[in-house]
């Protein structure tokens, strides 16, 4: 036997999802107040319904549906492990989507997702009467929205085979976009009980939604969700196209020399090359894995040492720096750091670690003392002011 259930992700929201919480808290009260199975013999044969008989309009069936059952089927459950498995996948991928959407928005997404899985649902099993209940037609567009919009985050999965249990670290886009959606609802359908056509829409509605967001740029992206990933790939399929036509890739002109297309390849692929770096970096961030954030920050610099990150990354990255005793490499990004960004407001700190690092690593006394005069000057910790006068006093500088 083997199963496997996926337990976290490797990332987490800015912001309280005030807005999860509150449908997770809803769903959960709901079912307690509905939950009430028993059967009835319809035409001799027994029918077993999960709610009270009040609730019993609230169920969508396909055959005699009410238009405001597309809604309030989606806030039934069948059970106790139905609601929790459905609130515990909602609370995994959820919490992310919240903090991305915002918590109105993400409220309007999460109901349509139940609305659109309802009535896929109903249209393909138009002839069936028999009640459908949960949560996961809207917990499915929810995954779906995570997809699209992180990707390349990593999923921890709990696995177990006979007696082997651990865990694994595999991408979302492999996770949800293969397990979840193709195998499990698609390919392996273990269960005549359960709605596939509603996960299958759910899915279709999260992905198709977020991606048209992306697109048209009422939501705001970035390289790493999947419709960028599908902007950089087109590029580059067009980049390709054109040299391969023998045009000019940048005017788009008639066809030019062997050797100025082998010097227009040579930088774009330099170009190229830069930015995966900076995906990687910025991935490895995501991650948390500032060891291999570091190695390709180096990797980057070796390439083009023009390159600047974005202000908390290349300090998140002097950090790790400092911390695997790369003191050389770290005060080159310090330094990278301050002269770029020398509004930042803990600028100070990082003279004083500037100032530790030539002090006491790397044995060069004149920019040891020059910035640790700097971060005297504007340091207002008695402990770090104390440091400085310590260090500069260490180096015949008071």
């Amino acid at each position: 036997m083997f199963a496997a259930i996926p337990i976290r992700t490797n990332i987490w929201p800015n912001r309280r999802p005030y807005a999860n919480y509150a449908l997770i808290a809803v769903n959960v009260v709901v079912f307690l107040l509905t939950f009430s199975p028993h059967t009835y013999l319809v035409w001799g044969r027994p029918l077993t319904l999960p709610v009270r008989d009040w609730a019993y309009s609230w169920m969508l069936t396909p055959k005699y549906w009410h238009y405001w059952q597309f809604l309030t089927y989606a806030f039934l459950h069948g059970g106790y492990l139905h609601v929790i498995g459905n609130m515990f996948f909602l609370y995994l991928f959820g919490n992310n989507v919240n903090d991305k959407l915002g918590h109105l928005g993400y409220v309007c997404f999460y109901l349509a997702g139940a609305v659109f899985s309802g009535i896929g649902h109903a249209l393909i099993q138009s002839s069936s009467s028999v009640p459908t209940v949960g949560a996961s037609g809207a917990v499915a567009s929810v995954t779906g929205a995570y997809l699209v919009l992180f990707p390349k985050t990593l999923v921890t999965i709990l696995y177990w085979f006979i007696f082997l249990i651990g865990t694994v670290e595999v991408s979302a886009l492999f996770f949800i976009g293969f397990q979840m959606i193709l195998w499990d609802n698609a390919i392996a359908k273990t269960s005549k009980s359960i709605a596939y056509d509603a996960h299958l829409s759910g899915y279709a509605f999260g992905i198709g939604m977020t991606l048209l967001l992306l697109a048209s740029g009422l939501m705001s992206g970035s390289h790493f969700d999947l419709w960028g990933m599908i902007v950089q790939w087109n590029r580059r399929r067009r980049y390709r196209d054109t040299v391969a036509e023998g045009n000019d890739p940048f005017s788009g002109a008639k066809p030019i020399l062997v050797q100025e297309v082998k010097k227009s390849a040579e930088q774009i692929e330099k170009e190229t090359r830069a930015q995966a770096l900076r995906n990687e970096i910025s991935e490895r961030l995501m991650q948390r894995n500032l060891s291999g954030a570091a190695q390709f920050y180096l990797d980057l610099m070796a390439l083009d040492d023009r390159q600047i990150l974005p202000r908390q990354m290349l300090l998140d990255v002097a950090n790790q720096l400092a911390s695997e005793k790369r003191h050389v490499e770290a005060a080159r990004a310090y330094e990278r750091f301050l002269a770029h960004y020398s509004t930042y407001e803990y600028a100070e700190q990082v003279m004083l670690m500037l100032g530790v690092l030539y002090s006491r690593y790397l044995a060069q006394s004149e920019p040891a003392i020059r910035y640790l005069r700097q971060a005297a000057e504007r340091l207002t910790d008695p402990s770090q002011r104390q440091l400085c006068q310590d260090e500069l006093s260490r180096l015949g500088a008071t």
